[in-house]
């Protein structure tokens, strides 16, 4: 896990207010404002809450595909080594008994899932306050995109990014049909890439920056499609995988 900066554990006032933030471009001019609602970027931030949540993040990413063989699943040893008296040595039914060599092992670790089930809500007001910790520190950055051309360049988004921030890791969050930023930034160096309905609690606290596109901010504010109108749209590079 990368190391970062801790969250500001500072009492805050109760009244919350729209952060206007300014909106830049990749020449590094302002192209405007957007506003930040204060209910998700000027929230009370909840330091057990965001812990269980990404605890239970970190849980679910494990594989649980760990195996050992008890002495009853290990191949073998149904003949009794040698017989019950009369050799000096202890006596033994099994050579596959967790004391041999090639042997079974006790208690150990079989597959397993270690997912936790944790409430919508309390995932959502975590991200909350992982984005209210970010952007009361002046973390969270608008850009209108970042790349001047029609052409795929990684030495110039990245050179955007680092004339946005001199922090190391970056969490960049872009439409899917951004095609253009995304074959950018995706073989980046210290940059991560995230489509707006998958912003996460754990994500933006790893990263030291959060930097959205004007168009996935408005994705990330407008929230999820939801209905049977909502539909599924694959990107190019998507569908060519």
């Amino acid at each position: 896990m990368t190391t970062t900066e801790p969250i500001t554990t500072e009492p805050i006032t109760t009244e919350s207010t729209n952060l206007e933030l300014d909106v830049r471009t990749a020449d590094g001019k302002t192209d405007g404002t957007v506003t930040l609602p204060a209910e998700i970027f000027d929230v009370q931030v909840n330091i057990p809450l965001i812990h269980q949540v990404v605890v239970a993040q970190l849980a679910a990413a494990r594989q649980g595909t760990h195996s050992t063989k008890s002495r009853g699943e290990v191949r073998g040893g149904g003949a009794k080594p040698y017989r019950q008296k009369g050799t000096g040595r202890a006596r033994q039914g099994s050579n596959r008994a967790p004391q041999f060599a090639g042997g079974g092992v006790v208690h150990g670790p079989t597959p397993r899932s270690y997912a936790q089930r944790t409430p919508k809500k309390m995932k959502a007001a975590a991200l909350r306050g992982a984005l209210s910790d970010r952007a009361r520190n002046g973390r969270i950055h608008v850009v209108t995109g970042l790349l001047e051309g029609d052409a795929p360049s990684t030495r110039a988004a990245v050179t955007v990014l680092a004339n946005l921030s001199e922090r190391k890791h970056v969490l960049v969050v872009a439409q899917r049909g951004d095609e253009l930023t995304w074959k950018s930034l995706r073989n980046a160096e210290r940059v991560h890439l995230l489509y707006p309905d998958q912003l996460n609690t754990y994500d933006v606290l790893v990263s030291d920056d959060v930097v959205f596109t004007r168009a996935a901010l408005d994705d990330f504010l407008a929230g999820p499609a939801t209905g049977r109108s909502a539909k599924a749209s694959a990107t190019e590079s998507e569908v060519d995988a």
